[in-house]
This record gives structure tokens, sequence and C-alpha cells, in this order.
């Protein structure tokens, strides 16, 4: 297997955001109710996130790393402290475009989302794909990478969890363990099975 497609699978499955990291749980607990607004955040999950992290990654290496002005005479020019603003900045101008084509194109999978849309922009997972990039010095390829399977496996997680959700829905549960109670012990169940891909791929 290749580096980058090792690379796309480690990000989905052995290093999946909300269930390895518990990066992005406020999106992924609260829209994993029906399976339909499930698949649509996964969507928009791989999106943002195959977009946002190549992209920042270019801003990151092109202008704010260390040496990055080197062509213009200027190496000892330093603006990673910057790193963190510029993401965001990115990040939402990325999610705002996202929003207004959903809205557009897609009124049902943007009136399911609701106030959840415009809070991709702080969505931690997202960020965390960019911080990951920068602190593991991928280059352009690699964060291509990186950012799709990172997406897609926040998509696989929340869809996952949506379904076992849907189907509960018909049990008789205890009333203690209902909504939010019996979805933290998925959760936690769903964390444990994708920690076993960590002992697969271990050395």
């Amino acid at each position: 297997m290749s580096d980058l497609a090792a690379l796309f699978f480690r990000a989905m499955f052995v290093e999946n955001m909300p269930l390895s990291f518990f990066l992005g749980l406020c999106t992924f607990l609260a829209l994993s109710k029906r399976p339909e607004t499930a698949v649509g955040l996964g969507v928009a999950m791989i999106g943002v996130m195959g977009a946002t992290v190549p992209l920042n990654q270019v801003i990151y290496t092109g202008l704010l790393a260390p040496g990055a002005w080197a062509w213009a005479g200027r190496p000892d020019i330093d603006l990673s402290y910057l790193s963190l603003l510029a993401f965001i900045g990115l990040i939402a101008a990325f999610v705002q475009l996202l929003e207004m084509l959903l809205e557009r194109f897609f009124p049902a999978i943007h009136a399911a989302f609701g106030v959840f849309l415009p809070l991709l922009t702080v969505q931690c997972a997202i960020l965390g794909g960019s911080l990951f990039m920068v602190e593991r010095r991928y280059d352009l390829p690699e964060a291509v990478v990186f950012g799709l399977g990172s997406g897609a496996g926040f998509a696989i997680a929340v869809v996952m969890l949506a379904a076992i959700r849907s189907r509960l829905a018909y049990a008789d549960m205890p009333a203690g363990l209902r909504g939010l109670g019996i979805t933290f012990i998925l959760a936690g169940m769903m964390s444990m099975g994708f920690s076993s891909f960590g002992q697969m791929v271990a050395p």
C-alpha cells in the first residue's frame, strides 16, 4: 500500500476525529438523530476538511512558516504565531460559501443543519485537521489526503451512530438511558471498536 493510501485509511479509521481524538463531539452527537441529517453533515465535513486542510497548508508554508519569506530576502520572518487566526479565517470563509450554496441549491439540507452549519466555522475537528497538518509537517499531497480521510472518517462515524440511534427509537429502554444517555454509551462502544484499527497497524 502506498504511503498516501496508508495515510488516508489511518486518518479515516485509526485517527478518527470524533472517536479517537474526541474532536467535534458537539455536532457529532447533535446531528446524529436522523440518518438523513448525518449524511448531510458527513458530506459537509468531507468537503470542508478536504478543502481547508490543503488550503491552510499552502497558506502556512507559503506565508506563515519560519523562512517562508526567504524568496523576498527576509528569511528571518516568522509569522507562525498568526496561523490560528489564518486557519479560522479561511475555515469561516469556506463554511460561509458552503452555507450559501446549500441555501440556494439544497434548502432541505440547509434547514436540517439549522444553527449547526455556521458552527462548523469553529468546529474543533475541522480546525484540528489543520493543526495536525502543521504539527506533522505534511506536504500538499499529504494534506489533501489527510483532509479527505479525516472528513470521510467523521462521515462514517456519524452515519453509523445515526443508523443505530434510528433503530433504538423503537427500543423500550429505561427512562434514564433515553436520548443522550444511550448516545454517549454508543459513542463509547464505537470508540473502543475503532481503537482496534490502531492495533492492526501497530508495528
